[in-house]
């Protein structure tokens, strides 16, 4: 491990599991003080490594993100990087399965948390001269299914929202950008209802263990044959929040394995 997040300051959200806790747990190991938040962080109790990590228990539906940035200032006076992996993706049958309530919920944790911790993180960054954050959007943003009304819409919003971010704030040193995941194996395809049963409905009571493979080889097609994991999105956002990513901001990136075409 290169440790180069030596001494910096990183709030995760969504940090209890999935695309979060791989980011939080690369951190770590990469040397970072890191406030992780999520409705349940027991499971980042048991991270180690060179860093430190403090669970905050937090929703962002309400002053979760002011909470976060409240316990990175309070802990080490400081935030150097903020991480918004957060989100909620609820499945649809279509347009009339779409009511007001659903997208308002989705669009409170998937978008208003995003505007949130960055409202309570980003002018501390400012004041500093240097920041990063980074949020979780996804391929769907840009090329969405009917099944996901509202996951889709909400995607589509982050990543606008963030490129704005990039503009108001990029004069004072602070870089915004996106990461954007296709089919990642997170507890939202594995959990019982979740994405694999979905898929198994819809490929005539296909078995749960074939489901992913037929997904990633015959339905999407994607060129590495495969759904990608957690800890390859996490690579992906520790690079654009370290130096090596220094002239990067506005941007979106792809790690979705080739399984549609960028336009």
């Amino acid at each position: 491990m290169s440790q180069e997040f030596q001494g910096k300051t990183v709030i995760v959200t969504g940090a209890g599991s999935g695309i979060g806790l791989a980011t939080a747990t690369r951190f770590v190991e990469e040397g970072a003080q890191v406030i992780a938040g999520d409705l349940d962080v027991s499971a980042v109790s048991g991270l180690s490594g060179p860093g430190s990590v403090t669970g905050v228990e937090v929703d962002l539906r309400g002053d979760g993100g002011e909470r976060l940035a409240q316990a990175a200032l309070d802990a080490y006076g400081k935030i150097d990087v903020l991480v918004c992996c957060a989100g909620v993706a609820p499945t649809r049958t279509g347009l009339s399965d779409t009511g007001d309530k659903d997208v308002m919920n989705t669009f409170d944790v998937n978008v208003l948390g995003v505007l949130r911790c960055a409202r309570a993180a980003v002018p501390h960054m400012a004041k500093a001269g240097k920041g990063s954050v980074v949020a979780i959007a996804s391929d769907f943003g840009r090329m969405p299914e009917p099944l996901f009304y509202d996951y889709c819409m909400s995607k589509a919003a982050v990543l606008s929202f963030m490129k704005s971010l990039s503009i108001e704030f990029g004069p004072q040193g602070v870089r915004a950008n996106c990461v954007s995941p296709g089919a990642t194996r997170t507890p939202i395809w594995e959990k019982p209802g979740g994405f694999i049963d979905l898929l198994a409905e819809m490929y005539g009571g296909m078995e749960r263990d074939k489901v992913i493979d037929h997904f990633a080889k015959e339905h999407k097609k994607f060129a590495l044959q495969r759904i990608g994991e957690p800890e390859e999105v996490a690579e992906v956002v520790l690079f654009l929040t370290s130096d090596r990513a220094s002239f990067v901001t506005g941007s979106d990136y792809w790690v979705n394995g080739g399984s549609m075409p960028v336009y």
